[in-house]
């Protein structure tokens, strides 16, 4: 039976305590929804208005040269590769995750002419898949043949005739955490081509994409990295293949010389290639300031407190006699496991709603999904006992049944 003092004695122990102070959060809001939309940085915060008050407002097009608008997509790809594993110059910033994946689908491909095949998960996030059918679609289904199988059997699905293996590190309903180098390694061994999302992983678990030989990764920048509704994506090329990089979308960007403006298209023989339009300057550059929060943590310390905050809330649930009829779908082992955890109920919708309702903002994905992020920086350990003490309240009292609770917005 855990204890408050126990609780309290984590609290104070945190060596991530301090980062809290970094975010602009609501008052009496506990905030679990981490893992689809990040909280504010105050860093972020101050950027957006100097950059459209200063940057834009005053300096105008002056600030393409002299706040270096144009070296955002770079200037972030490496502050992101920190947090990924990747050496200088293999990541950046750009489009969003589905369109960075159609790239690197589309690339992964044209390096596999002999094999035509790609590989994913059934429960892959649905906006992966639905590129797979796009691109299959583009090519027709002598070019792209799409394979799903269950998570549990990547391994033996694998065969010399697949081409790409494309995979998401932490499955977004469940929270289950893929092995990346096992997998990678067996992938490599059959000679295929492995891409990996990283959207619910990155900024929250140590990756190393260059320690597991990882071919491509893509992943978002408004989850855990804090970038705000829509910030952008980024993308990862190893760069023993840029000799290889050739993506379809040739846009004025990815030029070898943009400026130039010359009719015929040179790619660039770097990771900018992957570069399409004109940088959308004002959600980078939110971006750019947002990732600072991360300039002296440790990854370790992230992972290890998403776990301890993840156990706390598990184990809180567990000692509860009211919370009986939630059915943990995520692995109880937290090393198995992303920042989240996921709880099966038949009212998953209206519980959500009900503790939004009351101060704890959580998230439903259906068909019957209640999710909790535990994002390590703004969350403290106090806020997860305060939670589940919401969440057996709500329950006890079934306040999620009240009519107000069943109503579905638009997004859910």
């Amino acid at each position: 039976m855990i204890e408050q003092d126990q609780i309290e004695a984590q609290e104070r122990s945190d060596p991530l305590a301090r980062k809290r102070h970094e975010f602009d959060l609501p008052a009496n809001t506990v905030y679990l929804d981490g893992n689809s939309l990040g909280c504010l940085p105050i860093a972020a915060r101050e950027r957006a208005r100097e950059v459209v008050e200063t940057q834009w407002g005053r300096d105008l097009i002056k600030s393409w040269n002299k706040h270096n608008w144009i070296d955002l997509p770079v200037q972030i790809g490496e502050k992101i590769a920190r947090l990924i594993g990747a050496a200088p110059g293999q990541t950046i910033c750009c489009d969003s995750t589905s369109v960075n994946l159609f790239k690197l689908l589309s690339v992964a491909l044209k390096m596999q002419s002999e094999r035509c095949i790609i590989l994913s998960v059934q429960d892959n996030f649905p906006s992966d898949l639905y590129m797979l059918e796009g691109l299959r679609h583009q090519l027709g289904s002598d070019a792209v043949q799409i394979k799903l199988c269950a998570e549990e059997e990547i391994e033996s699905a694998m065969h010399e005739k697949v081409a790409v293996l494309m995979l998401t590190q932490v499955n977004f309903r469940t929270g289950r955490l893929l092995d990346m180098q096992r997998l990678t390694e067996r992938a490599h061994a059959l000679g295929i081509l492995v891409i990996w999302d990283l959207a619910h992983s990155a900024g929250v678990l140590p990756i190393e994409l260059d320690g597991c030989h990882v071919d491509f990764a893509v992943g978002c920048g408004y989850k855990y990295l804090n970038g705000g509704p829509g910030a952008p994506a980024f993308a990862y090329v190893a760069k023993r293949h840029h000799q290889h990089l050739h993506q379809p979308l040739s846009g004025w960007m990815g030029h070898a010389a943009p400026f130039e403006f010359d009719a015929q298209y040179a790619p660039a023989k770097n990771i900018t290639q992957l570069l399409v339009g004109t940088p959308p300057v004002i959600s980078m550059s939110v971006l750019d300031a947002a990732l600072e929060v991360y300039r002296d943590v440790d990854i370790k310390q992230l992972r290890d407190k998403a776990y301890g905050l993840s156990e706390l809330f598990r184990t809180l649930v567990e000692q509860s006699p009211y919370l009986r009829d939630l059915q943990l779908l995520s692995p109880p082992q937290p090393q198995q496991r992303g920042a989240q955890l996921a709880y099966r109920h038949p009212e998953a919708y209206a519980i959500c709603q009900a503790l939004i309702d009351h101060g704890v903002v959580a998230d439903f994905r259906a068909p019957d999904l209640l999710r909790l992020g535990f994002s390590p920086l703004p969350l403290r350990y106090i806020d997860i006992s305060t939670s589940v003490t919401v969440l057996t309240e709500i329950m006890r009292n079934e306040r999620w049944r009240e009519p107000q609770y069943a109503t579905r917005s638009k997004v859910t």
